[in-house]
């Protein structure tokens, strides 16, 4: 079972949710930018959150199903059709073999996701899948995928297999055909125009100064064009560090913003360095990094400050959520005749 790639599009790359253990030794966690929609991706066409799938990046690719599958594709809309029909997001979907997938104009949001029942099934290096461009690591050839590629999909578990019965059974002549239910609002948001990102004190705060505490909480940013998965740099109100003494490198993660001596901050995403010596002045919360993947050049923004005990009741919460729609789609595919 596979995918050929047509037309790779600006950036697709096969991701799963990263690789773990190996920061001591300089090696990144990497994977997914949007997490979120790539495990409900998965989890629609019952796989492990975890599996590989395809990451796209604005200017989606041109692909053909090499077998019958079961996709979904979840994250932003980039106007997905199937042999020229257009396909909704967040929902799982029937194809068979020889169906061509292909995107549009981007509606709304930057990357979105695709998943297949059984999950792309290229090498796993140092425990992952996920594609890390800068050291050539990981993926298809640790490269964003090409015009001629063929990439590999393992067999469906027993739930995908279910739930691509019951969907090919409904098609007569069709080439696809897609279920009806997709999952709450909550687990498929709409990339918003104008966010606000929820944001911890970093390590370093105090030592801004009062005046600048106050613009980063108060004032709009603007992602610049130099944005990509290593990290977005913003504009926005200049902001001033009251101590000039250089700092030691110290631990840093997804959502992780610094403040480099220019004053504009840089938000760090899924291919951030292991550890970084600006001073660290906030924290965006986990439940928000899937609306920071999905933010564009030129988009604004702006950070509220929430507590600790907030982000994790947050966590919770969206976790429990994922856990519902698990439960959901065990029951469905129970139900199926």
């Amino acid at each position: 079972m596979s995918l050929s790639i047509l037309r790779p599009g600006l950036l697709t790359t096969v991701q799963d949710l990263g690789r773990f253990g190996y920061q001591p030794d300089g090696v990144i966690v990497s994977g997914a930018m949007d997490a979120l929609a790539l495990r409900v991706a998965n989890l629609l066409v019952g796989n492990a959150e975890g599996m590989a799938g395809l990451e796209i990046t604005l200017l989606g690719p041109r692909l053909r199903f090499g077998a019958d599958h079961l996709i979904a594709l979840t994250g932003a809309h980039l106007s997905p059709t199937l042999n020229g029909r257009p396909v909704g997001l967040h929902r799982p979907v029937w194809v068979a073999a020889g169906t061509e997938l292909a995107f549009g104009a981007a509606v709304a949001g930057t990357r979105a996701y695709l998943a297949v029942a059984g999950g792309v099934a290229v090498a796993p290096v140092l425990g992952s899948r996920a594609t890390y461009l800068r050291a050539g690591l990981g993926g298809l050839h640790g490269r964003a995928l090409q015009a001629g590629d063929v990439v590999p999909v393992a067999a469906p578990s027993a739930a995908g297999q279910q739930l691509m019965a019951a969907l090919a059974a409904r098609a007569t002549s069709q080439t696809w055909v897609q279920a009806a239910w997709t999952p709450g609002p909550a687990l498929c948001p709409r990339a918003p125009s104008n966010p606000t990102m929820r944001a911890m004190a970093g390590p370093e705060y105090e030592e801004f100064a009062p005046a600048s505490q106050r613009a980063f909480w108060q004032q709009p940013f603007t992602v610049t064009p130099e944005a990509d998965r290593m990290g977005y740099r913003l504009q926005g109100p200049g902001l001033e560090r009251l101590i000039s003494t250089e700092l030691l490198s110290g631990a840093v993660t997804f959502g992780t913003v610094q403040v480099p001596a220019g004053g504009q901050p840089i938000v760090l995403m899924a291919d951030h360095q292991t550890t970084g010596g600006y001073p660290r002045l906030a924290q965006v919360i986990t439940v928000d990094f899937p609306v920071l993947a999905q933010l564009r050049p030129g988009q604004p923004l702006r950070f509220q400050q929430v507590s600790l005990a907030e982000a994790q009741a947050l966590y919770l919460a969206r976790e429990r959520q994922l856990r519902a729609l698990q439960r959901g789609i065990a029951l469905r595919v129970d139900l199926t005749p």
